[in-house]
């Protein structure tokens, strides 16, 4: 059984998103991240940068006591090692799977996340910001469409993790201030993704944890989210 600490955001629907394809047992404990949830000791003594998801392995491989793993990346890594599903093993097709894994990690996430922030949540709009990381997503969306043009998938021509990092942190492309007509094969993907009976289902247990997730984010929700240093883990 796998403990899924969650909560409906683009790097929470990517493990859902590998449970529901993978069909492994799992339950979802909320980590509400608008109520300060990510700071509680318990939880920092599972995943000490203070985000999640994170997962607990409560039947890990070596029998040994449960495991724990933070990070979106290396959790789908892990799930991945241990149910022998969406990640090749021969070494040419696992290196290119594990190329695009780390290009979302390390550039779509992160660039995207910033694009919502000065565009959405910022408290005064800075035009040089916005334009700056609306530009760079345009970019990676440009990358990706590229890749997919010669690709089924982004890894390959086998659905794998990497397609499952990816395309959460597509879903909100009208918020990015992107049209997936400009990238016609990524927007073939994407739909392909969508209709997958896997995303659907890792899809439907957001609002089972968050019915209000369409809500305004509020004032307190920003304070806890936004501008926190290293005091917020030092005292929790």
């Amino acid at each position: 059984m796998i403990e899924l600490f969650y909560w409906p955001t683009p790097n929470g629907h990517k493990v859902t998103m590998f449970l529901e394809e993978s069909g492994t047992p799992y339950r979802i404990t909320p980590v509400n991240i608008g109520a300060g949830d990510q700071f509680k000791p318990a939880f920092l003594a599972i995943s000490p940068n203070n985000r999640m998801p994170a997962i607990v392995d409560h039947a890990p491989a070596d029998g040994g006591a449960p495991l724990s793993v933070f990070e979106s990346g290396a959790i789908l890594t892990y799930l991945a090692e241990k149910t022998g599903r969406f990640l090749p093993s021969a070494p040419r097709p696992r290196a290119a799977v594990l190329e695009w894994l780390f290009w979302q990690v390390g550039g779509l996430g992160p660039m995207a996340g910033q694009n919502h922030h000065f565009s959405g949540y910022a408290p005064e709009k800075l035009p040089y910001a916005i334009d700056r990381y609306v530009k760079e997503t345009n970019r990676l969306y440009g990358v990706l469409d590229h890749r997919l043009a010669s690709s089924e998938f982004v890894g390959g021509a086998e659905y794998s993790i990497a397609d499952m990092a990816i395309y959460p942190w597509i879903v909100p492309y009208e918020r990015q201030s992107q049209k997936l007509g400009d990238f016609p094969a990524l927007k073939r993907w994407f739909e392909r993704v969508a209709a997958r009976p896997g995303t659907v289902r890792a899809y439907a247990r957001g609002p089972e944890v968050r019915p209000d997730a369409n809500a305004p984010m509020t004032e307190a929700a920003k304070k806890v989210l936004f501008g926190q240093t290293a005091a917020s883990v030092r005292r929790a």
